[in-house]
Parts: C-alpha cells; sequence; structure tokens
C-alpha cells in the first residue's frame, strides 16, 4: 500500500498538474489576500486575521481538487492499466486508500505555504500576536476535512468513468451541490421542521462550525461519514467489474 502511495506521489509532483495546483492555489489566494481591493483584503480589513483564505479556499477547492482526482481511476481505466492494478496483491481498500491519501497529501502540501499567512499577520498584529489563534487552527482543521471530503467524491466519480474530463465535471457539481446546495433548498423553506436537518447534510453548516474554533464532534463525525460513503461508493464501484 504504502508503495502505491508513494506511486501516486510520484505522478502527481512529476507531472504538470501538480506544480499547477498548488501554485494556482497560492497565486489565487495570494492575490485576493493581499492584492485586491476586495473584503477579504487583509491589509484593508482593520484588524488581524486571515479568515479570508477560509472563506475563499473552499471555492478554490471547489476546482482544483477534482482536478487532482480526475485521473485516480479513470486514467487507469482509460490505459486499461486498471486490470493490471486490480491484480497485484492489493484490496480494493488499500488501493483507494492510497490513492486518496496521495491526493490529500498534495492538498497538504498547498496549505503548507499559507502558514506564511498566519506568521505575516501575527507579527503585523497590533500589539504584536493580536490574532485568534484557535479560530485559525480550527478553520486548518476544517479546512483539511473538507479537502478530504472533495477528495473521497472526486475519487468515486473517477472510479464510474474512463473520461478525465467527465470525472472533473461530475465531480465539480457533486462537491459544489454538497457543499452549499444544501444551504439553498434549507434557505427555500419547503421542509418545515426539518429545514435545519436539511441544512446540515451540506458540509457548509460543519465547516463554518469548525472555522469558529470549537472542534465539535458532530462536525468531525459528519465529516468521517461522508468520506466513508463516498469511500464504499468507489469500493462498490470498483467491485462492480468482477460482476
Amino acid at each position: 500500500m504504502f508503495t502505491l502511495y508513494k506511486k501516486e506521489i510520484s505522478l502527481f509532483l512529476s507531472s504538470l498538474i501538480g506544480h499547477i495546483v498548488i501554485v494556482v492555489f497560492l497565486i489565487i489566494n495570494s492575490l485576493f489576500l493581499w492584492v485586491f481591493p476586495v473584503g477579504s483584503n487583509i491589509l484593508n480589513h482593520g484588524y488581524a486575521t486571515v479568515d479570508g483564505l477560509f472563506i475563499q479556499a473552499p471555492f478554490v477547492f471547489l476546482f482544483l481538487i477534482p482536478a487532482v482526482t480526475m485521473r485516480t481511476f479513470s486514467e487507469e481505466k482509460r490505459s486499461g492499466t486498471i486490470e493490471l492494478l486490480l491484480t497485484k496483491p492489493l484490496t480494493d481498500v488499500q488501493i483507494i486508500a492510497s490513492k486518496m491519501l496521495a491526493s490529500i497529501s498534495l492538498v497538504v502540501l498547498a496549505l503548507l505555504p499559507t502558514l506564511i499567512y498566519v506568521i505575516t499577520v501575527y507579527f503585523l498584529g497590533y500589539p504584536v500576536g493580536n490574532i485568534d489563534m484557535g479560530g485559525t487552527w480550527g478553520s486548518y482543521i476544517g479546512l483539511l476535512f473538507l479537502a478530504s471530503a472533495f477528495v473521497a467524491i472526486g475519487v468515486f466519480v473517477s472510479s464510474i468513468t474512463d473520461n478525465q474530463i467527465v470525472a472533473f465535471i461530475v465531480s465539480v457539481f457533486l462537491s459544489g451541490f454538497i457543499y452549499i446546495g444544501f444551504e439553498f433548498i434549507y434557505n427555500l423553506d419547503l421542509f418545515g421542521r426539518f429545514d435545519l436537518f436539511i441544512q446540515s447534510l451540506g458540509i457548509q453548516t460543519h465547516y463554518v462550525s469548525m472555522s469558529r474554533g470549537v472542534i465539535d464532534s458532530r462536525d468531525v463525525v459528519y465529516f468521517l461519514s461522508l468520506i466513508a460513503v463516498f469511500f464504499l461508493l468507489t469500493k462498490i464501484s470498483l467491485e462492480s467489474r468482477k460482476w
């Protein structure tokens, strides 16, 4: 399993897509946080915070993570190497876990340089250190859970098609719906007393909750359950080739 994980990481970092994901993520966030005169601009915000990063990062991930995961299984299917992979002494669970962990690792690599933003704001604050570190670390944890959920969705979609473009488009749509779609449905007031339950089905509610710096077990269970569901669906998709 570790060998497959290293292979996936190597493929990501040796390909153009891996470097593009990291560079694009950092450039977009840097522009909105430090250059563009928008609400998320740190220098124009009035107080020491990097909240803008955690507001816009999910929408950037909404497109970049599907770009990472679209090739995980679809490329294997297109090239015919999926059959060879499935005959190796690895279980479906190990194969899926390796590909998911490799994708998540790339996301972590993209997030690590953003710690420079936190350090900069820490020293720019008046007095120095006047930043809510609890909320900041909570937001990072929430962002990792959110990214992991997007990865699980993207890997599943990649497992049901051999076309990378289709995998990308479907992953963006499905991830976007689960992230904010339930918020739109909730605002329609169609379900009466079940409205809050409908809202809780979406990622955004739990992500915002964790961004406050309080790691609620209900939010953790939600993310783990969502990841597990799409992990199981991916396993079923792989097993269907043997039927």
